[in-house]
């Protein structure tokens, strides 16, 4: 079911949304030296920060804390006088936590895994806090769980959220599936090295699709699927099934599709899943899209990564620019044919393909029209 996205706001290595966008559109990246963990020991040496100046433990908590409490302002939405539920979609939860506790640091609840105190404490009122733990597009799961409480009339408005804050454990795994450091993220790139990670938050506002009240965007649908294909390597198959879905939700045709704000990992496998997907769905049916990402510039935000490429969406419909893919120099073969923008491209898009991939083959594909 259609929704309206009356608020969205970030929190990424650029700043907030209207810095993060900016630096997109300039082309800028947020990469710097890894500030936690030992390089060497991790075969990490970049990484793409938030650094507010405090303890990572429980950074989490206060990036998204931060988000929903801009967010909710922002919208203009009062949770005690209607009924707001909160879901934040998350792939670590507190790691970071857990990581301090295991090396000498304070203990503390197991509650505090989750993100229900922070979010309650900074937006008062809400009806319900639910964390749901779903791999990198665990921020696209949340928003059509959204979409499905609004459709059933469950709640009057959906405060949905993301969150990840890098973590030693999952730089140690990153760092064990390639032979040398990553420099940058390099999506679709031919020369790509593989993933980075980034901090970061987001949380966004969704009403009925018959609220009144002024809106940046409109979310038409959210296809899912979830194929159990590999731990890590995606399956076309599931991907394109998450792709149908969403087209099959909305009522719409690929061709309709002008605009993709693309997954786009910088890594072996998901690269030319992601374009052999784009091909077989939208191009196939007569579609020629932009395809442009994100994690060049941010790194791979996690749980947060799904609700950034919603960010970038709905800015790309409203100021009908198009940012350049970070990192992009010679597109990979498997991307014959699609147009990545290499610098900012104007575009009027009408109808936008956000994607968000898992592992585990958890998929989520949004599509998304100006209001």
């Amino acid at each position: 079911m259609p929704a309206r996205l009356t608020a969205s706001e970030l929190r990424t290595c650029l700043g907030d949304g209207d810095r993060t966008f900016a630096g997109l559109l300039a082309g800028a990246s947020g990469i710097g030296p890894l500030r936690h963990g030992d390089p060497t020991a991790l075969n990490v040496a970049h990484g793409y920060h938030i650094d507010d100046g405090a303890d990572r433990a429980f950074a989490a908590s206060r990036w998204v804390a931060d988000c929903a409490a801009r967010a909710v302002a922002a919208g203009g939405l009062d949770p005690r006088r209607r009924r707001v539920i909160a879901l934040v979609g998350t792939g670590l939860r507190e790691l970071a936590a857990v990581e301090a506790y295991a090396t000498g640091g304070d203990a503390f609840g197991a509650h505090r895994l989750h993100f229900g105190d922070a979010v309650h404490a900074a937006v008062p009122g809400l009806r319900e806090v639910v964390t749901v733990s779903n791999a990198c597009s665990a921020g696209g799961h949340v928003l059509a769980l959204a979409e499905d409480l609004l459709m059933l009339a469950d709640a009057d408005a959906v405060l949905v959220c993301g969150v990840d804050a890098t973590t030693e454990s999952m730089l140690a795994m990153i760092g064990r599936v390639v032979d040398h450091p990553t420099e940058a993220v390099r999506p679709f790139d031919a020369d790509r090295q593989g993933v980075l990670l980034g901090d970061g938050a987001a949380a966004a506002v969704l009403v009925p699709d018959d609220d009144t009240r002024p809106a940046l965007a409109r979310v038409v649908a959210t296809g899912l699927s979830c194929d159990a294909h590999h731990e890590t390597a995606p399956s076309v198959a599931g991907i394109t099934r998450a792709m149908r879905d969403a087209l099959a939700r909305a009522g719409r045709e690929p061709a309709e599709v002008d605009l993709v704000v693309a997954h786009g990992t910088g890594t072996a496998l998901n690269d030319p899943a992601e374009c052999e997907a784009l091909r077989q769905v939208l191009v196939a049916g007569g579609a020629d899209p932009l395809v442009t990402a994100v994690k060049g510039a941010t790194g791979h935000t996690s749980g947060a990564a799904a609700l950034v490429n919603l960010d970038v969406a709905r800015r790309c419909l409203s100021q009908r620019r198009v940012p350049p893919v970070v990192g992009l120099r010679q597109p990979l073969p498997e991307g014959t044919g699609l147009r990545f923008p290499t610098v900012a491209t104007g575009h009027t898009a009408r109808l936008v393909q956000s994607d968000a991939f898992g592992f585990g083959g958890v998929n989520a594909v949004t599509l998304v029209e100006a209001p």
